[in-house]
């Protein structure tokens, strides 16, 4: 009467226990497993059959890469500075067996490596150097971190200093000096805007100067050449007058009675004597009379 019912339960029990062997292994994950304690395999993604009793899975393991940001370190430089530097570190696990059985607490042992590796890469740098160092440090840290996570199966991508805070006083000495240097690269920019500002009204002056001077210099000649040309004129009018008086033949009288002009234009009404030669006077007298007979 038992017989069928306990053979069900057996069917059940023995079912459930098949359902449980069957692992899968979800992507970019990989098991170790464990046959009687002692290593046996590492599974990759897909489906599993696991040995009921006997065998176990002693560790999940996942290979994205991870991100392990870590507490702030005091470091001391080679000046004698302590400052409190913190990192992150970016890691992926290559290999499942070697991570779970290569070091005990793998994460808190990158970790002590980092503070060390650190500590020592700083301590040879002064703190300026630190300062303006960080892809270097990034490189040592990384490149050491690397070399010496390889036989804990874990492949070490990148360091990056994430901060560096140097004591208190330190950092009010490095904001009086920044305030100092921007107060005196204004006090630069402001000086050499000024000069710039009075070299241009300079030039500004001087190109108004010579304009100036031009103008001055185009008219006096202009004037000159003015003054010149109505000279010119005048001495060839005069010129043509001699002419014409030379064609027409002038008697002597016409001749004597120009001196008498030209006597009375140099005496220029300054004169209070006027001495003319006898020619003249007697010409003067002649041409009084003919005045005298042309007002009758």
């Amino acid at each position: 009467m038992f017989g069928p019912v306990v053979f069900l339960i057996l069917l059940i029990i023995i079912f459930a226990v098949a359902i449980r062997c069957i692992c899968i292994v979800p992507q970019a994950n990989q098991w170790v497993v464990e046959l009687l304690g002692q290593y046996h395999a590492s599974w990759d993604a897909g489906l599993h059959f696991k040995i009921p009793i006997i065998a176990r899975v002693a560790k999940k393991v996942s290979l994205k890469e991870q991100v392990a940001d870590f507490e702030p370190q005091p470091v001391i430089t080679k000046d004698n500075v302590t400052m409190m530097v913190d990192s992150v570190v970016f890691f992926e696990i290559f290999d499942a067996k070697l991570f779970t059985y290569g070091v005990e607490r793998p994460i808190a042992a990158i970790e002590n490596l980092s503070a060390t590796t650190l500590r020592n890469i700083i301590g040879s740098m002064t703190l300026d150097e630190t300062l303006t160092s960080r892809d270097s440090i990034n490189g040592q840290i990384t490149e050491i971190l690397d070399t010496a996570t390889d036989k804990w199966g874990i492949k070490v991508s990148r360091v990056e200093v994430k901060n560096i805070q140097p004591p208190k006083s330190i950092q009010e000495s490095m904001e009086k000096q920044m305030k100092a240097e921007r107060e005196k690269r204004e006090a630069i920019l402001t000086a050499e805007g000024k000069k710039q500002s009075a070299i241009t009204l300079a030039e500004g002056e001087k190109e108004a100067a010579i304009l100036r001077a031009d103008a001055i210099k185009e008219q006096r000649i202009r004037e000159a050449a003015g003054e010149a040309e109505a000279l010119l004129t005048i001495q060839k009018a005069r010129a043509e007058g001699i002419r014409l008086i030379n064609e027409a033949v002038p008697s002597k009288e016409y001749l004597q009675l120009e001196q008498y002009k030209a006597a009375i234009e140099m005496a220029n009404g300054n004169a209070t004597k006027l001495i003319v030669p006898s020619e003249i006077a007697s010409l003067s007298g002649t041409v009084a009379a003919l005045a005298e007979t042309v007002k009758q």
